[in-house]
């Protein structure tokens, strides 16, 4: 049997779209001589359609695109992702579901057992989880059908076990020949290693042939990685989709062979593809065909501007200077080298008579108070404001440049360099920052070399260094892993070698700053914890990490 693994990009309710994608597919892999057509999970509604779901209006129509893919399937299968009825009458009113069409014919409905609510996770908020394995008959084999997180009940894959059932050893209890696990499984560094890992041991450990389609693309936060892959019986990788991009790969079954579309893509590569494809989504599917950045003559800014060009074309990307009363000279030099080397349209918009003129308008309240961070923070916003106007007058998409480390201890101004429609760089720590425009300089030499090698600084007080006020960032980001991604105590941290106090300050400063991020723009997500939906800390509370263990109180 010849099976085509099918990774497309889905537009969250655009069911007329990913319909016409979905059959335009089923076309290429009838061409193709395949018997059977596999697409991601929710690959008709796309993935997650979140609080969509709570509108009958929205599943109603979706369901009307059913009768399309049916017709589409004459003379071969297709398992597709939808939003079915729970008609049960009791729990919630839908299930997250598998359909599978024979010639013409829907001849099962497989519903996700295991509704992950975790993480970015909410599927227990939305779907009812199926109650029975389901597993069909089709061209002389079984065919065991999964969603996603249904393979995942795993020792050492999740935190713990965190589901009674195992789809997986109840499909091989019923002699099952193929294991099918349709995704959408969101992206972070290194999982696709991961995934590998755990379908490899599926093949290894119960003879199964295992095929897995992922979803590709970007939707809000999350991107999709696509790397669809197919495993034979003996725990061999067969078969696998491209990454970051649309694909179709077709599996023999019999032969135990298939294409091999993988890129194998060094860290570095790996999160700018990923970074990229989130952008280019998100632009696109908001409905914005261009964008601005802010240009500093820093590191973080021409990341993010290489990074809008490569997903959206230098044309589209506008880059402003802004210098103002603190700016270095070559701060302004190296912003227009990197606007020239881009090839993209480029401004420069003082701000130095603003601030004078806002100073000298907050004098009367201010009665002769000192400068302090307030004034820092006004040339922040006044930058802010600039660049929302042209957001404003040019329907252009406004790019913040915040890295992960600032946003971490709100080393950075509410409405001001915090405006923005997308935070691209609000997962990459500052120490990822540096790697990653190296590598874009490796392919492009777009990012003046004295772009890298100055000491990063906002420049809002003369001869202002990051460093005056953080910890250098080998030592900021690791302990920040530690507490943000890897969730380690104070305690645990501290026990690492880490100085108690330093410990102290940086945890204290995360926890202080979460009003910020809950304001901040979303982030496109590439670590295995960003913040954003999945990682929801209350802003008002009063609990202090380890405070029994290493005293952060006094």
């Amino acid at each position: 049997m010849r099976v085509a693994l099918v990774q497309i990009d889905p537009f969250i309710g655009d069911f007329k779209g990913n319909t016409r994608k979905i059959c335009d597919y089923i076309g290429k892999a009838r061409k193709l001589g395949c018997d059977l057509a596999v697409f991601p999970e929710l690959a008709l509604i796309g993935y997650p359609p979140r609080d969509l779901l709570d509108k009958p209006s929205f599943v109603r129509r979706s369901q009307g695109f059913w009768e399309d893919i049916r017709r589409a399937s004459a003379g071969m299968g297709v398992i597709c992702g939808a939003v079915a009825d729970n008609e049960t009458g009791f729990g919630k009113p839908y299930h997250n579901s598998a359909l599978f069409f024979e010639n013409e014919r829907l001849v099962a409905c497989a519903h996700k057992r295991l509704l992950p609510s975790y993480d970015v996770f909410d599927e227990e908020r939305y779907f009812e989880a199926g109650q029975e394995a389901v597993w069909v008959d089709f061209r002389g084999e079984r065919l065991g059908i999964t969603i996603c997180e249904d393979i995942w009940n795993v020792a050492d894959y999740l935190p713990r076990r965190l589901y009674r059932c195992d789809p997986v050893r109840e499909l091989e209890k019923a002699s099952v020949d193929i294991l099918i696990n349709i995704s959408a499984s969101p992206y972070h560094l290194g999982k696709a290693a991961w995934v590998s890992r755990l379908l490899q041991t599926h093949a290894s450990s119960t003879g199964m042939q295992v095929l897995y389609v992922n979803q590709v693309g970007g939707n809000d936060e999350l991107v999709f990685h696509g790397h669809s892959m197919a495993w034979d019986d003996a725990g061999n990788l067969v078969a696998c989709g491209q990454d970051f991009r649309e694909d179709l790969v077709v599996y023999d079954t019999k032969t135990r062979l298939g294409d091999l579309h993988c890129s194998n893509l060094d860290q570095e590569s790996e999160i700018l593809e990923a970074l990229v494809l989130g952008l280019k989504d998100y632009a696109h599917k908001s409905r914005f065909g261009k964008a601005v950045v802010g240009l500093s003559g820093g590191v973080d800014s021409a990341l993010t501007a290489c990074i809008a060009v490569l997903a959206l074309g230098a044309s589209n990307v506008l880059g402003v200077a802004m210098p103002g009363p603190y700016s270095a000279p070559e701060s302004l030099a190296d912003a227009q080298e990197l606007a020239s080397r881009l090839d993209i349209p480029f401004h420069i918009v003082p701000i130095g008579e603003m601030f004078r003129s806002a100073c000298s308008t907050l004098s009367p309240v201010f009665a002769n108070l000192p400068s302090d961070a307030t004034e820092e923070n006004l040339q922040a916003r006044i930058r802010g404001m600039i660049l929302m106007a042209i957001s404003n007058k040019f329907n252009r998409l406004l790019l913040s440049t915040g890295n992960k480390s600032e946003i971490s201890v709100g080393y950075c101004t509410l409405y001001g360099d915090m405006n923005g429609g997308l935070a691209v760089l609000g997962d990459v720590p500052k120490t990822l920052v540096y790697p990653l425009a190296r590598k874009i300089n490796e392919q492009y030499d777009w990012i003046p070399e004295r772009t890298l090698v100055r000491a990063p600084s906002a420049e809002l007080r003369p001869n202002q260094t990051d460093q005056d006020t953080l910890p250098p960032y080998e030592v900021l980001d690791a302990v920040l892993a530690a507490y943000v991604e890897q969730r380690l105590s104070a305690k645990e941290i501290v026990s690492q070698g880490w100085d108690r106090e330093l410990v102290r300050w940086i945890l204290r400063r995360v926890d202080r700053n979460e009003y910020k991020r809950w304001q901040a723009p979303p982030i496109l997500r590439v670590t295995t914890k960003a913040f954003g939906m999945g990682r929801r800390n209350p802003i008002a509370h009063g609990y202090e990490d380890g405070e029994d263990s290493v005293q952060l109180h006094g």
